[in-house]
């Protein structure tokens, strides 16, 4: 086996990017008042996107302050029940943008401005876009306390840095301070044979390769006997000082023969590519067994921006009498890193078996739009929603459409099509499309209804068909009762529940005015603050209409009384 010099190159210090030079190091504070912690990682894996900026941790409660991170004004403020929640953005002088998620509630300022917007548009969620002089702040201003609000799993704060183009920055690059000393975990190491030809340890499919743990921490494999293209794959996390999260890794690396090969760096990407993910992951693999492997290697139909040095896409070519030693090293944003060495020797063989892909009476090329009907079936896939041509597995039983595996990712939205001409018009009221899963469950999808046929856009192959939804919501009173006095309440709340579709839309008012109720799909509440100053009455007569995804409606009504 020959020898290389690699382990000089191993050893440098982490150089950062040369434009990173440009970004401004002191600019940028802190948004929270207490030491910095993480409970996400910019650019960490999740489900179908990249996490777009870093969640910080606040002791796992609500309501600490969130200040301003820089000077600058405020230039979009978001309400919604899902995604980011409350959310506040700031413009900064010096072209960047600063995000703030999950928040609990704005500022007295903030707050006044969007209630009063919320009341015009009679909609508690709501997109507003402030002029330079409306909402301006000072480096260190409060604007928000911190929450649980949206799709947060937990209460922290979503914090992002972006660019003038809006592409989400690594926060880390602006020299905010987060202590870590522990060096990337490596969980899994996975070979790729490439192409009709290649194979691994005698086999032509993906191999899991043992990890030999070093004394050092680091790791090494047996020797891999290879013949053909090949590339490889790691499951990674990085864990942070004092806390059990497990983060994403900030960059990896390959090196063959002493010679960079691959590099894939999390400083920044942009919201477009960051779908590119399902081409990045080994997709099948994560489905069937919730594990994300990254793979070292580019495919065709991977626009990620995130690559870096990349020779022969990650790939090595191994050929008759050619040896090599391949390196992985896995590093977070403080220069901690850990490293797979791989001996790779070339060994040709002709017991191999090479599996040929199963034909079906469906293709679909990647780069054109397909249309299939079948029965009471449609479905378009339109060009570049696969990543490679496919030969899809469709079999139909009655109303019911297995469109393929959900082991094959879609870059694009399927359209997938029922014709219920068969049913009477009032029927298809509480109609709608399902998706059915292997374990028997059925979920409620988006359908769109136009006469005779319905349909639904999909990212995700799998199981579909038609069920109805005739139950309407539940309307229940939490802090009150029909009748009663409550001068002493703060709030109105009201639990509402559906047990199919799913809540559509809900309206509150009190002595026919609209009264703007805060909804936590969390805790199925909608909550009135009387604050508001709209149920000023004695004797206030209550009404809320709440509307399933199926078009079920339910009514409340109560009268209470105050002083």
């Amino acid at each position: 086996m020959k020898q290389f010099g690699i382990f000089l190159f191993l050893f440098f210090p982490l150089i950062q990017l040369s434009a990173q030079a440009e970004i401004p190091q002191d600019f940028f504070k802190s948004p929270l008042e207490i030491p910095l912690t993480l409970a996400g990682s910019f650019g960490e894996l999740r489900s179908n996107h990249f996490h777009s900026g870093m969640d910080l941790k606040t002791n796992q409660q609500t309501g600490l302050n969130v200040l301003a991170a820089g000077p600058g004004y405020i230039s979009r403020i978001k309400v919604q029940q899902w995604g980011f929640g409350k959310a506040i953005y700031i413009q900064h002088p010096n072209g960047y943008t600063t995000v703030y998620g999950h928040l609990k509630e704005f500022s007295p300022e903030i707050k006044a401005y969007v209630r009063k917007r919320q009341y015009e548009k009679e909609s508690f969620e709501v997109e507003l876009f402030p002029s330079e002089n409306e909402l301006p702040v000072n480096e260190g201003q409060l604007i928000a306390l911190s929450g649980n609000t949206g799709s947060s799993g937990g209460p922290h704060v979503h914090f992002e840095i972006r660019d003038n183009q809006q592409r989400p920055m690594n926060p880390m690059l602006f020299g905010l301070d987060i202590k870590d000393t522990r060096k990337p975990i490596i969980t899994g190491l996975y070979a790729y044979p490439v192409g009709g030809s290649a194979y691994v340890n005698n086999v032509a499919e993906r191999q899991k390769i043992r990890l030999i743990p070093l004394q050092d921490g680091t790791f090494k494999t047996e020797t891999i006997n290879a013949f053909g293209k090949i590339g490889f794959g790691i499951s990674t996390v990085d864990q942070m000082n004092f806390e059990p999260n497990k983060n994403g890794a900030y960059k990896i690396e390959t090196i063959c023969n002493g010679s960079q090969h691959f590099e894939m760096i999390f400083d920044k990407f942009s919201f477009a590519e960051s779908g590119y993910i399902n081409r990045m992951i080994d997709y099948s693999y994560y489905k069937e067994n919730d594990k994300r492997i990254q793979k070292l290697f580019l495919e065709p139909n991977n626009e990620l921006s995130i690559y870096s040095n990349v020779v022969n896409k990650g790939l090595i070519d191994i050929g008759p009498d050619e040896d090599y030693i391949f390196i992985i090293k896995v590093s977070d944003f403080a220069g901690n890193s850990n490293i797979i060495r791989i001996p790779i020797e070339a060994k040709q063989s002709d017991t191999v078996k090479f599996m040929e892909p199963a034909k079906t009476d469906y293709f679909a090329a990647a780069n054109q739009s397909t249309v299939f009907e079948e029965g009471i079936f449609d479905v378009y896939i339109p060009k570049d929603a696969l990543y490679e041509d496919t030969y899809l597995n469709i079999s139909i039983e009655g109303e019911t459409i297995h469109l393929h595996e959900a082991t094959t990712p879609l870059h694009k939205n399927l359209t997938l099509g029922f014709d219920v001409g068969n049913y009477s018009e009032e029927d298809r009221k509480q109609l709608c499309i399902v998706r059915t899963y292997p374990w028997g469950s059925k979920y409620y999808v988006t359908t769109r209804k136009e006469g005779n046929r319905f349909t639904t856009h999909t990212k995700t192959f799998g199981t579909y068909t038609l069920g109805t939804d005739d139950v309407p919501p539940k309307i229940v009173p939490v802090n009150f009762s029909d009748g009663k006095w409550i001068s002493n309440n703060e709030t109105l709340s009201l639990k509402i529940t559906d047990d199919f579709s799913g809540i559509s839309a809900y309206r509150a008012t009190v002595n026919g005015k609209f009264i703007l109720m805060e909804y936590n799909h969390k805790t199925d509440l909608i909550t009135y603050e009387f604050s508001d100053g709209i149920a000023t009455e004695t004797e206030n007569k209550l009404k809320v209409i709440v509307t399933d995804n199926v078009g079920n409606s339910s009514v409340f009504e109560a009268v209470f009384y105050r002083k």
